[in-house]
């Protein structure tokens, strides 16, 4: 039988023809290069790291293999290790470089096939074992906490921020299996992945008055990759107030506090005015500062302009980063409790400020309804997170099914001082 001349890309493609049987291989007649045994291409590529018994290759470095003679090229390169996972690579065009594009796996066997072809298109073969040992530089994922132990109000989510990124799904729930969230009483709650560094936890309805929250994590030690480990974390105990929440209504102009469900005081306020709108939505107290400054400027709005002010404010009690307050407002009590005149803040006169300045903590429950403005976003302007409906807060743990991209933490809305 006559041969058509072959091009050297045809080779695999002939090397997989071989395997077949020897009636394939027969037509080659002899002397024809495709019909001699594999030859011993040790001499012909090198590998980069350590190979051989006793030595240990670093797991956080690619498999290199080089052809080293200028008249060959390699072919195809399989490595499988002892589980039987493919380590993934790539062949250059010219057959001179191939490398692997995943991670090796750690304390790991590969057996590495290595096919090569010289200037004649005869085909050689190398097998080697690698192992690899533990990463050079292990490591580890640190979890911190939040808030700060102490006693706040029922709507205080519970905080975790890890020191490494975690993508993977099935490393997030490693992770988040881990992390142990305990009440007295007892509540049903969950996990709710903010970013790749960020988790934040509530239960499904607001924590119960006077309840106790121990967070502690059991991931140290633990493997979450084949590079990644449990690091440490410091237990975190806070304890609940009374249930305390108050609520705006923008279009009465009037905010009922409650303190473990009873009304305790309505407040006449006033709200955003039209392309100022209070946001709707349920936040936290985030913090109390007996005295701010507030600058239109800090919210957009050019100096000298007719909505320009620049005032000193007392009893501020801060819901949001961007600057959104209750607080003591004595240019508007003739409006208060009939038209919205502010630039989001809700307003009341300094004595009913300062009452509610005393009566409320960090973590306590300020919700505005029946306004104009767009409702609270949940994550990256304060805590959000409770209007979010239970089916998708859930959604955003790794150990439920379905997970919705959250939105992007809002940076530029962290400590702005306020709009009046």
């Amino acid at each position: 039988m006559s041969h058509t001349p072959r091009s050297r890309t045809a080779v695999t493609g002939a090397l997989l023809l071989i395997s077949l049987g020897p009636a394939i291989t027969s037509c080659g007649g002899d002397g024809h290069p495709l019909s001699a045994a594999p030859y011993d291409a040790t001499d012909q590529i090198s590998f980069s790291g350590p190979v051989g018994e006793g030595k240990k290759a670093d797991p956080d470095k690619p498999l290199e293999i080089t052809a080293q003679d200028s008249d060959g090229r390699i072919t195809d390169v399989t490595a499988v290790d002892a589980a039987g996972r493919h380590l993934a690579g790539e062949l250059s065009a010219d057959g001179a470089r191939w490398h692997s594009t995943s991670p090796l796996a750690a304390n790991a066997r590969y057996t590495v096939r290595v096919s090569t072809e010289d200037e004649d298109g005869r085909p050689g073969r190398r097998v080697l074992v690698l192992d690899t040992g533990r990463p050079v530089a292990e490591k580890r994922l640190d979890v911190t906490f939040g808030p700060k132990a102490g006693t706040y109000g029922v709507g205080q989510p519970i905080t975790a921020e890890l020191s490494r990124e975690v993508t993977d799904r099935a490393q997030r729930a490693v992770v988040e299996r881990a992390l142990k969230v305990r009440s007295t009483p007892a509540v049903e709650g969950s996990w709710h992945w903010v970013d790749d560094k960020k988790l934040h936890y509530r239960p499904k309805e607001y924590w119960p008055a006077h309840a106790t929250v121990q967070v502690n994590s059991n991931l140290e030690g633990i493997k979450i990759s084949d590079r990644l480990w449990g690091g440490t974390a410091k237990p975190l105990r806070i304890t609940t107030g009374d249930a305390v929440v108050a609520v705006t209504d923008a279009s009465s102009h009037h905010m009922t506090v409650y303190r473990n469900g009873k009304e305790i005081n309505s407040i006449p306020v006033t709200t955003g005015k039209p392309g100022f709108e209070t946001r709707n939505g349920v936040k936290v107290v985030l913090g109390k500062e007996y005295f701010v400054r507030m600058r239109s400027t800090s919210i957009g709005i050019a100096a000298g302009s007719s909505e320009s002010y620049d005032l000193p404010v007392y009893y501020a009690t801060r819901v949001t980063w961007s600057g959104e307050y209750v607080h003591a407002a004595p240019w508007s009590v003739g409006s208060q409790g009939y038209a919205n005149v502010s630039h989001g803040c809700t307003g009341m006169s300094t004595g009913n400020a300062a009452w509610f300045f005393q009566n409320v903590r960090e973590g306590d429950v300020v919700k505005v309804v029946n306004s104009y403005g767009a409702t609270m976003e949940p994550f990256g302007n304060g805590f959000g997170d409770w209007n979010l409906t239970w089916d998708t807060w859930r959604e955003g743990s790794a150990l439920t099914a379905g997970r919705p991209e959250a939105p992007e933490p809002d940076e530029t809305a962290r400590l702005r001082p306020a709009a009046v």
